[in-house]
């Protein structure tokens, strides 16, 4: 988190998106005993979007996002519950893409063709997800898409936290973080 807001000193719309994230996750806060939290930062369609992810990783290298807090600054905001709405099924796709997204080629074609066989992450499994919009005075950006990009690195950073590695590819294997 110290090393972001270092970066961001330049890009004040960007860090202070960050640390209200940061403030409603408990960031340096103490967390239950086995996790541990991730920050991640992103700006696309005239949104900044930071996403705090919680986790844990248990000894199979099973993956568990149990809370993430998103904050949003898209500009002048028209209906805040379409932005939370937009936000909320964005960490849905971006959590599913870091989980369990593969693609899987098969004779040269996609072998996924809808979610029929590309299943997303159902309600059971969602963690709970908090999102917070700032007020903003800037032109109204996307909220489509913008809360994807940050969900993948907030949990990979909250699991190098909780296990000392880094993943560097997506979905994320539990082979690789299998504790012998």
């Amino acid at each position: 988190f110290e090393l972001r807001r270092a970066l961001l000193t330049k890009s004040p719309r960007h860090l202070t998106v960050l640390e209200l994230a940061a403030a409603q996750a408990g960031w340096g806060k103490p967390l239950p005993a086995g996790r541990a939290r991730g920050i991640a930062v992103a700006e696309s369609f005239g949104s900044v979007v930071a996403d705090v992810a919680e986790v844990s990783v248990s000894p199979e290298g099973e993956v568990r996002v149990h809370r993430v807090v998103c904050a949003v600054d898209c500009g002048v905001v028209v209906n805040p519950d379409t932005v939370e709405a937009q936000m909320e099924g964005a960490t849905v796709y971006g959590l599913t893409a870091a989980l369990r997204g593969a693609i899987t080629i098969a004779g040269g074609h996609v072998e996924q063709s809808n979610f029929h066989d590309y299943p997303l992450l159902r309600i059971n499994e969602m963690p709970t997800v908090e999102v917070h919009i700032l007020p903003s005075a800037e032109a109204p950006g996307g909220v489509g898409e913008p809360g994807t990009p940050p969900i993948a690195p907030a949990v990979v950073n909250a699991i190098f936290a909780a296990t000392g590695t880094r993943i560097r590819s997506l979905p994320i294997s539990a082979h690789e973080l299998r504790r012998v």
